[in-house]
């Protein structure tokens, strides 16, 4: 392995978890926690690092799912403020969709290499790669389903009316 290929393998691990946990923690990614954030910073790192293995691989299709990343991750920069963005949805879609092309390069990858000796897949075209991409669909779908619903419901005003009067009667 070369230095290029550990430091990015290393960068590129980072916002799997950042990912995770802000999903765990708040429901989404939101670049204004710190969580957030470091996924940002990460996955910045990784997608950058991994247009260095241009010069030896080619233009692959890798690299176009790349130039797809970094194109979430400035949409959901973007639409971080400005009052027509204030619903959230289009930077829960960018950043969500960023962690799923996060997740479909992770498991090609790693299934490509692993178990060692006799890997799962023999590349990012075998067919026995579907299902695990039909999964990560599914919960992409279902995870930006739900966020989408909980942006919904803080903009609902019969909604925003029920959590006060909930809190009120909780208070009293």
């Amino acid at each position: 392995m070369t230095a290029l290929t550990l430091a990015h393998t290393a960068v590129s691990i980072l916002p799997i978890g950042f990912g995770f946990y802000a999903f765990a923690r708040h429901g989404r990614i939101n670049l204004k926690t710190q969580s957030g954030k470091w996924y940002l910073g990460t996955m910045l790192a990784g997608s950058v690092s991994s247009l260095g293995f241009i010069t030896t691989l080619g233009f692959t299709p890798g690299q176009v799912l790349t130039l797809a990343t970094l194109a979430a991750l400035l949409i959901g920069t973007v639409t971080l403020r400005g009052n027509w963005r204030t619903p959230g949805y289009t930077q829960a879609i960018a950043l969500t969709t960023s962690f799923l092309l996060l997740m479909v390069f992770a498991t090609t990858e790693t299934l490509k290499r692993f178990p060692s000796g006799q890997p799962f897949a023999s590349g990012p075209n075998d067919p026995s790669l579907i299902p695990i991409r039909l999964s990560l669909l599914v919960a992409y779908v279902i995870g930006l389903g739900y966020q989408l619903v909980k942006i919904r419901a803080k903009q609902n005003p019969v909604a925003r009316l029920e959590r006060i009067l909930a809190r009120y009667h909780h208070t009293a």
